[in-house]
């Protein structure tokens, strides 16, 4: 992909684009339509600007654009539209003991019970471990809080996922 690339798509072919670095769909409208980019640091500015416009049901579509962390049975399902800028997101699950895989998805569903979102973290680089014990970290948190966190962590994500499809290294 090239910014002349993103920039001179349809504007249903930019929205669908933009799916892939997130699911929620008004702000890949926003972004679609706020072309032509400039280049990726422009992009990504208005990724945060977008982001910040984002309204709770906004946030809620996009934390479902994820599956579970450790739920590898859902992986491929949820991650179809997604795979080539998500893959490796969760690689840290790969190497993890049967043990680690299903505390991640029991304290998973308590998480969900408990705020009604999933545990929404920008898991690229992290072991499972990791994940895990930022999971039971996070967990005792506000329903309040743990939104702000998921939409940040969203955001992070989000912004990896721009930067892997044009190339780029994270900062």
């Amino acid at each position: 992909m090239t910014i002349n690339t993103l920039n001179t798509l349809t504007t249903v072919d930019a929205i669908n684009w933009f799916m892939q670095t997130c699911t929620a769909s008004r702000w890949c409208k926003l972004m679609a339509s706020n072309r032509p980019y400039n280049d990726t640091i422009q992009l990504k500015e208005q990724a945060l600007r977008c982001w910040g416009e984002m309204q709770t049901e906004d946030f809620l579509e996009a934390f479902g654009g994820h599956p579970m962390i450790g739920d590898l049975s859902t992986l491929r399902k949820k991650y179809a539209n997604t795979k080539a800028l998500a893959s490796n997101e969760q690689s840290g699950t790969q190497e993890a003991s049967d043990a680690v895989l299903l505390n991640l998805k029991t304290q998973n569903q308590a998480y969900l019970d408990k705020h009604g979102f999933i545990f929404i973290v920008c898991a690229s680089g992290l072991s499972a471990q990791a994940m895990l014990d930022m999971l039971n970290a996070r967990i005792t948190n506000t329903t309040e809080s743990e939104f702000v966190n998921a939409a940040a962590e969203q955001l992070k994500i989000t912004q990896l996922r721009i930067e892997k499809a044009f190339g780029e290294k994270s900062a």
